[in-house]
Parts: structure tokens; sequence; C-alpha cells
């Protein structure tokens, strides 16, 4: 019988990741590629929630000469196409799944309700997360921390392009350092962009462990929850991973 280290999860995906070698809007086929992932962690009976980033649709910190809020509010927008596109996956995969916004548009998804989402992944369905935290000013990095935290999820699972947490872009610098596992501590004194600051600051407050990982090999997640050796680990204090 298989084991797994962790049993509730909250998994994030980049917009980016969505759009596989288009760059900019969705890739049917890594859709299904992350659909058939999440079906055969679904299958082991593993509770999951979803929060995805809109940035294949919209980058707000790179639009010019618009308001800030404004800029953010059309990347919440984006994120509940991108969890609208994640819904209609899964459920081709035969994956029960809800759609919870943090800004009220009853009409295609649920407001976002703690209680709720905790009894849908109780009942195991899968939970998707839109709109960030409702807020301008905060990443859907921070909302994945936030959300987490509330659900009393074991850990983030940081589904990214890149597979692992490096020195420096691994893309612009060949000699770049990859770590196996790093402090939330290192993070924040050395600024590393894998994930937003004050995510790191409330995972570490509230010590919930990272791991990040490539989201191109579908096996990452499997192994991640075996507690398996991939990507990097992020925790408050690496001498106890």
């Amino acid at each position: 019988m298989e084991e797994f280290k962790y049993k509730r999860v909250l998994i994030k995906i980049s917009g980016e990741a969505l759009a596989g070698d288009k760059h900019s809007g969705l890739n049917q086929s890594v859709l299904v590629g992350i659909s058939q992932m999440i079906k055969e962690v679904y299958d082991k009976g593993i509770e999951m929630a979803i929060v995805v980033g809109g940035g294949n649709f919209w980058r707000g910190r790179t639009s010019q000469g618009m308001d800030r809020t404004t800029a953010d509010h059309i990347g919440m927008l984006a994120t509940v196409m991108n969890s609208l596109a994640l819904k209609d996956a899964f459920e081709a995969q035969g994956i029960p799944t809800r759609v919870q916004s943090a800004i009220d548009m009853s009409r295609i998804a649920e407001p976002y309700i703690r209680g709720r989402a905790i009894r849908h992944l109780e009942k195991k369905r899968v939970v998707i997360f839109g709109c960030g935290t409702g807020n301008p000013f905060f990443s859907t990095d921070t909302a994945a921390a936030l959300r987490a935290a509330e659900i009393d999820a074991e850990a983030i699972l940081l589904a990214k392009k890149i597979d692992a947490v490096y020195d420096s872009d691994p893309e612009k610098n060949p000699d770049a350092k990859k770590y196996k596992q790093i402090s939330f501590g290192e993070i924040l004194n050395k600024q590393l962009g894998v994930m937003d600051l004050t995510a790191a600051s409330l995972c570490m407050d509230n010590d919930i462990p990272v791991i990040v990982f490539g989201i191109k090999n579908p096996q990452n997640v499997m192994s991640v929850l075996k507690g398996e050796n991939v990507g990097t680990v992020i925790k408050r204090n690496i001498e106890t991973i």
C-alpha cells in the first residue's frame, strides 16, 4: 500500500504554465496533462485545493499608466478564467470540482466560505480558489499561503515552469545554483523571486512547507506527495528537513 507524506495540500499553478509554449492564453494539451495529473492524485484519496495565477492573460504590474487597483482587479478576473478552464478539464476526467471566488460572481462560482471549502475537501471534491485574496496589492502567491493556512493544508505545492529554486534566473545564468532545501528566512533575506515575500512570511509564520517543482513532468506531484526529493523544499527551519 502506498504511503503519502501529505494528505491535504494546496497546489499553486502559475498562469504562465497553462499557456505552455504559446506563452499566452490557454493551451488545451497542457490543461489535459494537468487534469490527468490531478486525476491520478485524486484517485489516491489526497485532498486538494488549487490556486491558479492569471499571468497567461494579464500581468498587472507591467501595465503602463494604469491604476494599480484597477490592474489588480483585471488580474483577478484572469484567475477566474483559468479556474473555470481547469474545472472543465478536471470534470472531463471525472473529478468533482468546485470553484470558489473571493469576489462575488454567483452566476459562475461559489463565494469563498472557509467552512464550505473544507466540507468540499472532506467530501473528496477539488476546490479551486479564484480572484486571489479578493484585494488589490496581494499576489496569488499570497492567496495560496492564506488559503493553505485557512484550510489547514499540510503543504503548498508550487508548480512552476522552472523546476526548483535557484540563486539566480537559470534561463539567464547557466551557472545558477540550485537549492535542494532552503529556509523562508533565506528566501526573504536574498529576495529570491520564487514566491512573493508576503507569501513567504505568511508561510513561515504558520509553518507551512512549500515544495517548488517543475510542472512539465506530470509525475512530480505524486513524487512530492510521497516525500521524495523533487525540486526544492522551503521550510521555516531547514535543519528539520
